[in-house]
């Protein structure tokens, strides 16, 4: 999804993985048990695919009952001819963005504003499940085989925010990213991303990574703001 930056590329996968894994061909097809399109794709891991391969993506996924998906970096124009040949159409373009840790070091994180917690409190998977991040997509978090901490955020001396991170090698991703309605707009986002930055130089990482939907224009703002540069973009492409 990021081509040429193998380590983001690595971590993109490794911090928010499938609960397994079959190849077919030159792809491999995430079982996501519901946790949505990234851990329940089928990616391209070389060049060399066949259009053979295709079907043989689309029987896995069969098998594990669930939408033939094919999730394809924005520069794989060969790859989207071939889907969209058998009906496939794109959807949900993503960005991928990254900046350095140590750039989100200019401001501390107020006292009592975003803890490190592992494992999540019951009040953070309340906020996440209010924001459609529910019990499928929370279960990939103790999945992850890598150092990983989940993020509480507070306002006004209440639980308003929550987030998760994981770090492998060098790069640290932060995921499901929520801060609960009546909360929005008074930057506990930013709060939780700068104390993810903090825990991932602890953890000896040197860059911090997101995935943002290109639709959501509001979160795309605010990681422009804090100096996020887009490094890739990809989307899913599947049948109606």
């Amino acid at each position: 999804m990021t081509p040429g930056d193998p380590d983001l590329a690595r971590a993109f996968e490794t911090t928010w993985p499938a609960a397994e894994y079959a190849d077919a061909g030159a792809f491999r097809v995430g079982r996501g048990h519901g946790a949505g399109g990234r851990v329940s794709s089928a990616r391209a891991l070389r060049p060399d695919w066949d259009e053979a391969d295709i079907p043989a993506v689309e029987a896995i996924h069969r098998r594990w009952r669930q939408r033939a998906m094919f999730r394809l970096p924005d520069c794989d124009d060969a790859l989207a001819k071939a889907l969209i040949a058998r009906g496939y159409q794109r959807q949900n373009p993503t960005a991928i963005m990254a900046l350095d840790c140590a750039a989100l070091r200019d401001r501390d994180v107020p006292g009592m504003t975003a803890f490190t917690i592992w494992p999540p409190l019951a009040i953070q998977g309340d906020i996440w499940a209010a924001g459609n991040i529910g019990a499928a997509r929370q279960a990939v978090m103790p999945r992850v085989a890598l150092p990983r901490t989940a993020i509480l955020g507070r306002h006004e001396d209440r639980a308003a925010g929550a987030a998760f991170v994981a770090v492998d090698g060098p790069v640290a991703m932060i995921h499901a990213i929520e801060v609960a309605p009546g909360f929005r707009r008074k930057g506990l986002a930013g709060w939780l991303i700068r104390r993810a930055a903090t825990w991932a130089d602890a953890q000896g990482a040197t860059r911090l990574g997101l995935a943002v939907s290109r639709a959501n224009t509001s979160a795309r703002a605010l990681y422009d703001r804090m100096g996020f540069a887009e490094t890739g973009g990809y989307a899913y492409w599947a049948r109606d």
